[in-house]
């Protein structure tokens, strides 16, 4: 089982470091736009900080060369030391003062960009369509809102100023080194070329490396995921055990690959310190053999060795911070592929007024398939009049197309031909977000939210004050059980509800429904899952709740559809029948009045 769950991401392609990753990479940098010239000033004084490092070198050069002056002129020689150890003191204070500034301008910039970047991804995540969910897991989405997020947030804050700087420590260090001696340059170089090209294709290598790693470990978030969701079904069958084997096999997995990286990666550390410290060694070899033919003094020879270090330090950091920098590339590339994914057309500035609705709903020939399994009709030119206020009732086997009916009606969904028509417009043509505010539904699984019970019921009017809820809950049969707890309406919920009861959890429902007071309500076969009292308090609440809406009732239990306006008996994907109870329950060969002989039997059995 869990290397089938993981296959998704070891077939998933690799990004690779072409042209169009990194176009698609550096869209990130929108972000910075608001922050370009607080981001120029950073960039300056990593630039000012730089400078002040690569004196140090020179200046201790100079040290050592005062210090071999003429003993005659001991006080000028004291005077010319302590001149430049001033020198020294003032650089380092100054380098110490800009790097602070640096440090807070890079860190403000980056998490300024990054809040915006967490906004605008979560806005964007509510706005897509729920086909995109149906095809996702919630384990995977979360690992892109927060691990990738957080690689960004070290690429920006720390390795992206670390890189350019060792960058340009590189080049201005190499310039520098001409001025001392371009021997002892050309000798130093002569290595660097041999690392270039190792440097390149390792980059590759561990490229690819580190996506398994991070698809490992987002495997393992997904496996958390579900499983902390599911804790109920965990426990109830006892796989405690197996759940932990299956994480630890996740675990292991991203273990082994990282380890594989670690060994590679130390590998190539390991082969640049050879070739940096060789050429140190070799460096300082030809400029002792130059120093007594007066080709280089002592100083200078210091100066040249105190750059190659600084050189040699930088050039061994940079496969690491390239590795990390490609590593953001890739977590960039998943974010803005996941920015790139079509969303609805929905707004989430506040509404004012509410969308003036009767609630007359028309099917006319309506076919549907989920674009997953185009394959397999849902829906075959279905078609079916609501007049407003009336109740019509979905029934039929499972799989027959029930709840995709409610998803059209609340344009989860569009047709694939066909059109569905709201007070005589076709549904296409309203404002969406408008259209689902006028619209409730209670399902048969019920998700509260990790709140209290007031928070849950005003989810279906945000804003509303106490004596609204209470009035909701009242009429949802809910006020007495919320009112007999120590905290009435404050109690928590606890994780999706699990507090309360199924009936409990369904009276909030309909309170929050209530509040909402919408045109047309959806009932997702609200009381199937119930006891015989908490079922009699649930229809109570829905009668309640449905006079004078235009109402969708799928139902499971033919038994709560008696006094429906209208029965549709749905069979693989088309209308069976349609008609009022009596009249369907009068054809004794018909699909309705065999389902309802079935659970007759089930129910005196």
């Amino acid at each position: 089982m869990a290397s089938r769950r993981s296959a998704r991401y070891e077939d998933a392609p690799r990004p690779k470091l072409d042209r169009a990753t990194l176009r698609k990479a550096t869209r990130v940098f929108r972000y910075l736009r608001p922050y370009r010239w607080v981001f120029a000033g950073g960039l300056l004084l990593l630039i000012v900080t730089t400078g002040l490092s690569l004196l140090f070198p020179l200046l201790l050069g100079e040290l050592v060369d005062a210090a071999r002056g003429d003993a005659d002129a001991q006080g000028e020689l004291l005077k010319r030391i302590d001149s430049v150890a001033l020198t020294l003191l003032a650089v380092f204070g100054a380098q110490a003062f800009f790097g602070f500034f640096r440090i807070y301008v890079f860190s403000y910039v980056t998490e300024s960009m990054l809040a915006r970047m967490r906004r605008d991804t979560y806005e964007h995540l509510l706005r897509l369509p729920m086909a995109f969910f149906a095809q996702r897991r919630v384990g995977e989405l979360n690992s892109r809102l927060s691990a990738d997020i957080a690689m960004l947030q070290d690429a920006l804050t720390t390795n992206l100023a670390e890189l350019i700087r060792q960058l340009l420590v590189v080049v201005a260090g190499i310039v520098l080194l001409t001025q001392v001696s371009i021997d002892l340059t050309l000798t130093m170089l002569a290595i660097i070329p041999v690392v270039a090209i190792v440097a390149v294709f390792f980059g590759r290598f561990v490229t690819k490396l580190s996506k398994k790693v991070q698809d490992r470990i987002a495997d393992t978030g997904v496996i958390v995921e579900e499983t902390l969701q599911g804790i109920q079904n965990v426990k109830a069958f006892a796989n405690e055990r197996w759940e932990a084997l299956r994480y630890g096999t996740a675990v292991n997995e991203a273990r082994g690959l990282a380890l594989k990286g670690a060994r590679w990666q130390g590998a190539f550390v390991s082969f640049i310190i050879l070739c940096m410290f060789g050429a140190i060694v070799l460096v300082i070899w030809r400029g002792v053999r130059m120093l007594p033919a007066g080709e280089i003094s002592m100083g200078e020879l210091f100066t040249f060795i105190l750059y190659s270090m600084f050189i040699g330090a930088s050039i061994g950091g940079l496969p690491e911070l390239v590795n990390r920098m490609l590593k953001a590339i890739g977590a960039s590339e998943r974010l803005m592929d996941l920015l790139e994914e079509n969303a609805e057309p929905v707004t989430l500035e506040e509404r004012t007024a509410q969308l003036p609705l009767r609630g007359a709903i028309a099917f006319e020939q309506v076919a549907f398939h989920y674009a997953s399994r185009a394959d397999v009709p849902v829906l075959r030119e279905v078609s079916f009049i609501a007049e407003p206020g009336k109740r019509i009732a979905l029934v039929g086997p499972s799989g027959a197309g029930k709840s995709t009916i409610a998803s059209l009606v609340l344009r989860f969904y569009d047709p694939v031909s066909g059109r569905v028509l709201i007070d005589g417009k076709n549904a296409r043509d309203y404002d969406l977000s408008a259209l689902r505010d006028r619209m409730a539904i209670v399902p048969q699984e019920v998700l509260l939210f990790g709140g209290s019970i007031r928070e849950n019921i005003a989810y279906g009017k945000p804003g509303a004050n106490d004596a609204e809820i209470e009035a909701a809950a009242r009429k949802a049969n809910a006020h007495d059980f919320v009112s007999s707890f120590p905290e009435g309406y404050k109690t928590i919920v606890g994780e999706r509800g699990i507090q309360l009861s199924g009936g409990q959890r369904q009276r909030i429902a309909i309170a929050r429904a209530v509040l909402k007071d919408p045109a047309i309500l959806i009932l997702d076969e609200a009381t199937s899952a119930l006891d015989s009292e908490s079922e009699r308090l649930v229809q109570e609440a829905l009668e309640q709740l449905m006079k004078g809406r235009t109402s969708i009732v799928i139902a499971h239990r033919l038994s709560t559809i008696r006094d429906a306006d209208r029965i549709l008996v749905l069979d693989k994907g088309i209308v069976a029948e349609s008609g009022t109870h009596d009249e369907l329950i009068a054809n004794a060969n018909g699909l309705y009045s065999s389902l309802s002989r079935l659970q007759f039997e089930s129910a005196t059995a």
